[in-house]
């Protein structure tokens, strides 16, 4: 009987074994041998190349495949190259006003135009070096050309019409987003007829005597600081109630009034209608509430507007999804439709800053590697403009907290009486800060003035780490700095401020 049993047991195991699938050796080495990476980054903007050098410094073969530049829109035709004009402004206009602080310059002060750009353009050339240097450095494979998908596991690269296929367990779409000509009726053209785009400001060759600038969000302020203080006679046209909507009302009307007294024609609540093509520019009809009035322009600045670069990419042909503004992704693990495929910064059409995208690739590529679901976290994101003085915002504005239900209470202090900003000659510009009453959480800091977008920084630790008011109260700050004008906002919400009038 025992021996039937056991003679059963084995023809059944013999049954189980021979029921199981059978691996092909070919098929299991597949991921070592028939991959060239285990992660393709495709991009190498701020947030592509993040994610390729944390890739590679988890351990992972990493290809970054760019069409263009190392760096992308950042480092090449967006923060870089337009905080390198903006500086050279600021010392031009510290330096016409160096006499209030008794600094002695003979002869006219003015701007050399071309070597303004060229410094640009040599920052930009070491910082897309550096980023070169970076992938050599952590054995990152630097493939250039358009990646086009074949199946979820394969691109084809194509440059000057050589084609290249690579294959890869895990992918990450980092293409950012390119600048558009938004529709006006009646302008039609493009550089050459000056119709201008933020890439074309970058790499201007020269200084437009008069321009419209359209958008008075990031984009559209700070070059209206630039080129008004290079000479040109600067519209600043912007269809909301105030200059960079996004930000705590207080702040656009602050940056309005400092851009006008700069000589920036700021026209708020206001539309362009139509353009005409004129002997050497363009008439625009701008319309403010009731009131039509046609300016004249050499150039007319597009400031607003954005595409995510995903065309021809047969994305939706291996099963991403896209919606009108890039890659959709399933949740804030920044995974697309396809379980390989992940997609972070602009080309996902959400949140279009750097940082933003720096940040996303580290989570997307800990997720790929480490198999783990974290999400990107998205309560404390600062967001800055370069103009001078600077605007720097986390967390709810005043009107957004009052929406979502908070019963807030405001704190506010002005740089005009603090030591430092006295002394530096830089006294423009408040602190605000929005405080839940109930609990006294820090909800937002927002914060216009010299050097604010260093010391924003204080507000994104606060709001991470759910700081209150008493805890920030009882944070010292150093005397003298511009900071300490943060602290007295933070006294003031708690109806202590030491030095308010």
């Amino acid at each position: 009987m025992v021996n039937v049993l056991s003679h059963g047991k084995i023809e059944s195991l013999i049954r189980e074994i021979s029921a199981r699938p059978v691996i092909d050796p070919k098929e299991e080495s597949m991921a070592n041998e028939n991959f060239d990476a285990d992660l393709i980054v495709i991009g190498a903007g701020p947030g592509g190349y993040v994610a390729a050098i944390r890739a590679a410094q988890l351990g992972a073969k990493v290809i970054c495949v760019e069409k263009e530049y190392l760096g992308g829109t950042c480092l090449n035709w967006g923060c870089i190259p337009s905080k390198a004009m903006i500086a050279s402004v600021e010392r031009m206009q510290d330096a016409k006003h160096g006499a209030d602080l008794g600094v002695v310059i003979d002869g006219t002060i003015s701007m050399d135009f071309k070597k303004m750009m060229e410094r640009k353009e040599k920052i930009v050339q070491t910082q897309r070096g550096g980023v070169g240097y970076l992938f050599k450095k952590n054995k990152i494979e630097h493939v250039e050309g358009f990646a086009k998908f074949v199946d979820v596991h394969t691109i084809e690269v194509e440059k000057d019409g050589n084609k290249k296929t690579l294959r890869a367990k895990n992918f990450v779409l980092a293409m950012g987003s390119s600048v558009i000509h938004i529709p006006v009726p009646g302008l039609d053209g493009r550089r050459a007829e000056g119709v201008w785009t933020s890439d074309d400001a970058v790499t201007a060759d020269h200084v437009p005597g008069r321009m419209l600038i359209l958008g008075g969000g990031a984009v559209g302020v700070e070059f209206s600081y630039v080129f008004s203080g290079v000479g040109s006679e600067v519209t600043l046209v912007e269809m909301m109630p105030t200059l960079i909507p996004m930000f705590d009302e207080e702040l656009g009307k602050e940056l309005g009034k400092q851009l006008g007294r700069n000589g920036v024609k700021v026209k708020t609540g206001a539309a362009l209608e139509k353009c005409e093509k004129v002997a050497g520019g363009w008439k625009c009809t701008v319309k403010t509430g009731s009131q039509v009035e046609e300016i004249e322009v050499d150039v007319v600045l597009l400031g607003v507007g954005r595409k995510a670069n995903t065309d021809g990419m047969n994305l939706e042909g291996i099963g991403v999804k896209l919606h009108r503004r890039g890659v959709e992704v399933i949740d804030d693990t920044l995974q697309t439709h396809v379980p390989n495929i992940y997609a972070i910064g602009d080309v996902t059409g959400r949140i279009q800053l750097a940082h933003v995208a720096s940040h996303e690739g580290i989570i997307a590529v800990h997720n790929i590697l480490e198999g783990k679901a974290e999400k990107a976290q998205y309560k404390a994101v600062p967001n800055c403009v370069y103009t001078v003085p600077e605007v720097a915002s986390v967390g709810l504005t005043e009107e957004q907290a009052k929406t979502q239900g908070y019963d807030v209470k405001i704190g506010k202090a002005t740089f005009r009486p603090n030591g430092k900003a006295m002394a530096a000659g830089h006294q423009d510009g408040f602190v605000k800060v929005v405080v839940d009453a109930k609990y006294g959480e820090i909800l937002g800091l927002h914060m216009i003035g010299s050097h604010v977008t260093d010391m924003i920084h204080e507000g994104v630790a606060a709001l991470n780490l759910e700081a209150t008011l008493d805890s920030m109260i009882m944070s010292i700050h150093a005397h003298p700095t511009m900071a300490e004008v943060v602290l007295e906002a933070y006294e003031d919400a708690h109806g202590l401020a030491i030095h308010k009038a």
